[in-house]
Formats: C-alpha cells, sequence, structure tokens
C-alpha cells in the first residue's frame, strides 16, 4: 500500500543509524521536517521560508500516479538486469545482489516517465513561482538505487560539487515511492545553512579542482598523473557534526509526491538503508535561467566530475 502519514512518534520510532553510527532520537537532536505546503503556491512565501529554514519540504506537491509509474520504470530497468527479488512483489523493490547505489546512465538515460517527472508539470511550476522568473534545470540527474544494507551518503553541502555557476542553486531531493525512515531517507541539520561563515573554507572547495602551483601540477594538468580527487564530505560522523554545528537532524517518513528542497549551503546526509528493499531517489537541480550554470552538468552529455572537468588553481 502506497501511502504514509508524516507522523513521527519518539516513542515509535526505530534504531536509526547513518554512516553505521547509532543517531540520538531525543527531541533536542532529532526531529521532524517542517512542512511548507501550505504556502506551495505562494512564491514569496517559499523564498522567505528558504531564508529561514534553508529547506522547503513539500508534502504531495507532484502527481504521486505519475510518481509510481517512474518507479515502474525503473523497477523494470533494474529487473532487467535480474537485481530485482521476482518472488516479492516487483513494486516492493525488493532487491537482489548485484546492483549498485548510483547508475544514473541505467536508470535515467532516455527514461521519459521519471524526467517528465522531475523537469515539467508541478516540479517546473513550482520552481517558476519560488525563482520569480524563466527557469532552468541541470541535464545530469543523479539517481539513487540504494539497495538493502547499504549505507548513507556523507554528511556534506552540494555547493562543492556544482559551485562553477550560480549559488542560487537548489536540489530537488524527490523519493520515487515511499521512503520510510528505515530505508534510508534524507535527513537536513537544522540551520546549518546559518552556518556560512563558520563552514566559508568547506564551502569555497571544489571537488574537482587541484593545486596548479604544486610540484605536481604539471603533471595532474596533462593528465599525466591521476590527482586524488577529494570526495566533497564534510564529516564521516553525523552525530559529532551534530554536536559541533548543533541543531537537530530533521527527516520524516516521505510518501510518493513529496519534494524535499534545499539550498547549496544546507548540510545534509541520509540515513542507511535497514531494509531488503530499494531505496529509490532522485536529485534535480534548478535556477534561474538567466544566472551562470556549473559546466559540468550541462549538455547533451555532461562531463559531470572527474579529468574532464578538473581545474587548477593558485593555493
Amino acid at each position: 500500500m502506497w501511502l504514509l502519514f508524516h507522523v513521527m512518534s519518539t516513542v515509535a520510532l526505530p534504531k536509526l543509524t547513518c554512516r553505521g553510527y547509532e543517531l540520538d532520537l531525543s527531541a533536542a537532536a532529532f526531529g521532524q521536517l517542517r512542512r511548507s505546503d501550505d504556502i506551495t503556491g505562494d512564491g514569496g512565501a517559499c523564498r522567505e521560508r528558504m531564508r529561514e529554514d534553508g529547506y522547503l519540504f513539500l508534502p504531495g506537491l507532484l502527481d504521486v500516479e505519475q510518481v509510481l509509474a517512474a518507479r515502474a520504470g525503473v523497477i523494470d530497468r533494474l529487473a532487467a538486469r535480474g537485481w530485482i527479488d521476482e518472488t516479492q512483489p516487483r513494486m516492493e523493490g525488493v532487491a537482489k545482489p548485484g546492483g549498485a547505489s548510483f547508475m544514473p546512465e541505467i536508470l535515467v538515460r532516455e527514461n521519459k516517465p521519471l524526467l517528465d517527472l522531475l523537469y515539467t508539470g508541478a516540479m517546473l511550476e513550482f520552481y517558476g513561482r519560488f525563482l520569480g522568473g524563466e527557469v532552468r534545470h541541470f541535464d545530469y540527474t543523479w539517481f539513487r538505487s540504494v539497495p538493502g544494507g547499504e549505507m548513507g551518503t556523507q554528511p556534506h553541502c552540494d555547493i562543492v560539487y556544482m559551485g562553477r555557476g550560480t549559488f542560487n542553486l537548489f536540489t530537488s531531493w524527490t523519493p520515487i515511492g515511499e521512503v520510510p525512515m528505515e530505508l534510508g531517507g534524507l535527513m537536513i541539520l537544522e540551520n546549518s545553512h546559518r552556518q556560512q561563515e563558520k563552514l566559508k573554507k568547506y564551502l569555497s572547495r571544489d571537488v574537482d579542482a587541484y593545486c596548479r602551483n604544486y610540484p605536481d601540477g604539471a603533471a595532474i594538468e596533462s593528465g599525466s598523473k591521476q590527482w586524488q580527487n577529494w570526495d566533497g564530505r564534510l564529516s564521516s560522523n553525523p552525530v559529532t557534526l551534530r554536536e559541533k554545528l548543533g541543531g537537530r537532524w530533521l527527516t520524516t517518513n516521505f510518501a510518493a509526491g513529496d519534494v524535499l528542497v534545499f539550498s547549496m549551503a544546507t548540510v545534509h546526509t541520509s540515513l542507511d538503508n535497514q531494509t531488503n528493499r530499494y531505496r529509490l531517489s532522485s536529485d534535480s537541480r534548478h535556477q534561474l535561467a538567466s544566472e551562470p550554470a556549473d559546466e559540468r552538468w550541462i549538455g547533451e552529455n555532461p562531463i559531470a566530475h572527474g579529468a574532464a572537468g578538473k581545474r587548477g588553481k593558485i593555493c
């Protein structure tokens, strides 16, 4: 049954982990995302809420049937490669060994139901109101098919991966079907977007940058040496990071049709998947068309991270 209520009680919470660390689920350390579905139609109110919270949780923004059609298409692609346990109901997405957690080339390319969900209709209409002008999206779509037992992503901010264009860029994390907490949903660190001065050094970094003036700079530039690529993490430990920065880890039981939008400076991570099912979700990015876009993520075949996207700097 594809329906979850956005209810969270500390009494009913299961044991939750992130990167293998058990989370403190006390009221001082863990809480519920603030809903913004009451202001979805008001662009100005959404902009003010984003400034205030660093995120917008939008339950029911997308059509549920459209979300489930996209889910069916993704699961069909996983099943075609033998990565779905066909002894279980297919739409449950029970995983078999073999599938990886990040396969956009397999799950996104020419996947019209998914691309329509993310880049047309209600999503595009929302961004038109929220940004107050003509909107463009990145052509690259990040898609996660996180199998059971896999740990969540490292705590990070998105700017370190896509900071060569405008800072006025927003991520939409979209669950493709229900994502209860034990399946590994996204978490936002409360008020972390207000920590930009404290995180200034981190937020100014680029995962594809290298030091041109270092002894190995010329070799990296020529391609004769593979440089060590930093993975963009802010921390490896979500528990101590929260203690350092303050605030609470915020999440919910996500339902089909929900969207979580957040800024480039909002610290986030995901819970570990404690089930035997895939957590299916996408990360898409939108901005004003009039502002510069990071060249790594636009075009028919975006260069993405790696050698083609490297950039030298004086350190």
